[in-house]
């Protein structure tokens, strides 16, 4: 069993203790990214998993990839080369005050690669899974074309295939992003979405939602994830659940359609310490149970009581273990002192 992850990562810098911007004069660093996000949960789940993107060769590239290396994330087929090392940074949000991102990622090594960079064939031996999300293609036509070079080696190689679809208006149009995931999802057996996604990337709308005001009509999703399902005919489609009622404290759910059933998890009550890769733990956390032969239901509990356990540990990457996992999964969320 090895999983193949493709996607960026990233130099996050924040301000310590929820300062502004304007407040701070010092950063804290982390490193993360969708796709790489999902490889460190899955890494710290003892499945085997190669991260590939591309980092330049200096010192930053070789500290983003030592991060990597010391969860047990492989990083054998990462070439290195181009300018530079993406950044992005976080002003984390508090109470009534949205959490604020500025992007510094032009001219990043992955985002000048192409296809010649990465050998799909010896990548994808022996793997049984693989992961992108919406953002590496968005990055421009040249790495639009490297993950659709991705997803025909791995479908060729009988490879399943999942993506998180994480649209995100700084890097192109709605329209481009239809155009560009419409042809990629040919190759899709899983696609993960969030209560605005599908609405976002293809027009597909939850009914009595707005998502701005904080009101989620859960039954709602299901109509959009059938509409997914008829559409692309996935094998599975999930769609997290995500109520916010202030940057602290947000509601989490999430549901899972396979064709003939429904399954919506349990809700979760977080007060956040930092939300910045939920979606990503979910995303490992429903590959780790369709792998494992975990039942629908058992899937979407388990991916997540993954996320909402992220949401409590500081940094992109979901630093916890399935025993974890599962024990939220039982009930255990009192948070009592483990002796």
């Amino acid at each position: 069993m090895k999983i193949v992850c493709f996607g960026e990562i990233m130099l996050r810098l924040s301000p310590p203790n929820y300062e502004r911007f304007v407040q701070a004069n010092k950063f804290n660093v982390v490193y993360g990214g969708g796709e790489a996000n999902v490889s460190v949960s899955l890494a710290n789940y003892n499945l085997p998993v190669s991260f590939v993107t591309k980092l330049p060769d200096n010192l930053i590239g070789q500290a983003a990839l030592n991060d990597l290396r010391k969860f047990g994330v492989d990083t054998s087929f990462i070439p290195r080369g181009g300018k530079r090392l993406g950044i992005y940074y976080l002003e984390k949000g508090f109470s009534q005050r949205p959490s604020k991102v500025v992007y510094d990622r032009a001219y990043s090594s992955v985002s000048e690669s192409r296809v010649e960079d990465f050998d799909f064939d010896k990548i994808f031996e022996g793997a049984t899974w693989f992961h992108f999300t919406g953002i590496s293609p968005a990055l421009g036509n040249n790495v639009a074309e490297v993950v659709k070079k991705a997803c025909k080696t791995a479908k060729k190689l009988g490879v399943k295939i999942s993506c998180d679809l994480n649209y995100r208006k700084n890097l192109w149009s709605r329209e481009e992003a239809q155009n560009c995931m419409t042809e990629l999802m040919e190759y899709v057996d899983v696609v993960i979405a969030n209560e605005e996604d599908a609405d976002m990337v293809f027009g597909i709308k939850a009914d009595k939602s707005d998502i701005e005001k904080g009101v989620l009509e859960h039954s709602a999703y299901e109509d959009v994830a059938k509409k997914l399902k008829d559409k692309f005919n996935f094998e599975k489609v999930a769609i997290t659940l995500r109520t916010s009622i202030s940057a602290c404290d947000n509601n989490w759910a999430a549901l899972l359609y396979n064709g003939d059933e429904f399954y919506l998890s349990k809700e979760y009550k977080m007060h956040i310490v930092d939300r910045v890769g939920g979606g990503d733990s979910f995303g490992a956390g429903l590959i780790y149970g369709i792998l494992n032969g975990f039942s629908d239901k058992d899937t979407i509990e388990y991916a997540a009581a993954a996320s909402c356990l992220k949401h409590s540990i500081e940094g992109d990457y979901n630093q916890v273990s399935v025993d974890e996992v599962k024990a939220l999964m039982a009930g255990d969320s009192t948070g009592r002192v483990k002796r």
